[in-house]
């Protein structure tokens, strides 16, 4: 993932300009619509960084190891305890219909059999398998999406400019032949990806370091598209993706993007890190996920297992809770779309795609009276999602000869609210319609 400042700041702005502005999204909006609906996918940051539980191949890049011992840890990567059947069951326990696995970070080193002449785990690990395949098997049997990370950088192989953050090897103007020889590389990977898995969805990485043109944008998307039309791609193919994907930073206001995901980690960093104990709770992963839902985006939730496969104890731990959460409350978050706008309500809120069941999202400690502006639906029922509980709305402040509606308050008692996040169903008249003026002044 990336690690510099900028793109963390202005990620948004970088990619508003950058990315989605040679698709249609007429053209595409068919293929979207399951991306759409997800809500959620588990990001799995794996590879072997993971033995010394170091930065994926920032570390080197940076100069905070040597390249030779970052290398070394080849000889750690064991796969021993891995498990894909659990995996998948576990992410289709959070709740989650998608998942991106790392088939090959910036250090180049594959999590398949590469035919390229490059370093690849089955060749180059004590695991000696490919750990793709079982993984995409086993999510297939649970109904969850394949997605594959792929980066574009590729900072160990010969032909890449890029080495260290300090040197390169060379410059494409100085040496076209070189960089054209690196371009057949990276496509011929992908080309194996997408014929030995066939992904639903591309997760690419390092289109920073290049432009369009020179990564041959166009034509890798054309590529992945012929061989599986309704594959979906981020947009970080330097223009060519289909939705965004923000990183680690929130949005304050609901992005104009027609489809976006929030990448972002458990803890602090992306793969496994045993020094790194500052993780999210679980209400405060839910709280984030709620914000991004009612903003018409995604959550994409990283883990990062162990050198043997094992998924830390933390991790599975938060993705159990997000699951019990979302079988209890999924109809507010699956198959919804954005809610009420800024200041109409104090909270994040969700709505059904017809328009006529509006969801509002309460935090777990969150007692008494709620307060809804500017609703000019009439309120059918009003009850707490996942319970039999209904509650009784009250309106203030309606005038009879007024177009302008009354304040709802909805009271909310303690006994019944939930551990993290409370949910509250409310169906209207019809379909949602709002007051947007200025209430008496003229």
């Amino acid at each position: 993932m990336r690690r510099i400042l900028i793109f963390s700041i202005f990620l948004f702005a970088l990619e508003n300009v950058s990315a989605q502005d040679k698709i249609n999204p007429d053209s595409i909006r068919a293929k979207m619509q399951w991306f759409a609906d997800a809500k959620l996918g588990i990001f799995i940051h794996w590879g072997i960084y993971s033995v010394d539980g170091i930065d994926e191949s920032w570390s080197f890049h940076n100069g905070t190891i040597s390249y030779t011992d970052y290398m070394k840890q080849l000889n750690g990567f064991t796969a021993s305890k891995y498990d894909p059947q659990a995996w998948a069951d576990l992410i289709k326990e959070s709740g989650a219909r998608y998942a991106v696995i790392t088939t090959k970070h910036h250090d180049g080193v594959a999590l398949w059999p590469t035919k390229q002449h490059h370093f690849n785990v089955v060749d180059n690990t004590p695991a000696k398998r490919d750990v793709l395949k079982p993984f995409y098997k086993a999510l297939d049997k649970d109904g969850i999406k394949r997605g594959a990370y792929f980066s574009l950088i590729d900072w160990t192989y010969p032909d890449y400019p890029g080495f260290l953050k300090d040197s390169s090897r060379y410059k494409i103007a100085d040496d076209p032949q070189r960089w054209e020889k690196f371009q057949h590389f990276f496509q011929a990977q992908i080309n194996e990806v997408n014929h030995l898995y066939k992904p639903d969805l591309w997760w690419f990485d390092g289109d920073w370091e290049h432009n369009a043109e020179e990564w041959q944008a166009k034509k890798v998307r054309e590529e992945i598209l012929s061989v599986n039309p309704n594959a979906i791609i981020n947009g970080r193919l330097a223009g060519y993706g289909d939705y965004e994907t923000p990183e680690q930073n929130f949005p304050v206001s609901r992005p104009k993007y027609n489809w976006w995901e929030l990448c972002m980690t458990t803890n602090n960093n992306w793969g496994y890190h045993p020094d790194d104990t500052n993780y999210k709770t679980p209400f405060e992963v839910i709280s984030i996920f709620v914000d991004a839902v009612s903003n018409g985006g995604n959550l994409l939730l990283d883990i990062g297992p162990k050198a043997d496969g094992t998924i830390p104890s933390e991790q599975v731990h938060i993705l159990k809770e997000l699951g019990k959460w979302n079988k209890k409350n999924g109809e507010a978050i699956f198959g919804t779309i954005p809610g009420l706008p800024q200041g109409h309500f104090y909270g994040p809120s969700t709505l059904s795609k017809d328009s006529t069941t509006l969801y509002l999202f309460l935090p777990g400690q969150t007692a008494g009276n709620i307060m809804i502006k500017g609703l000019s639906n009439k309120i059918d029922d009003v009850q707490i999602v996942g319970t039999a509980q209904h509650l009784q709305p009250k309106i203030v402040g309606k005038i009879s000869w007024s177009p302008i509606p009354g304040l709802v308050f909805i009271n909310v008692p303690q006994k019944y609210k939930d551990e993290y996040m409370t949910v509250l169903k409310l169906k209207l008249d019809g379909k949602l319609k709002l007051y947007r003026g200025q209430g008496g002044l003229k």
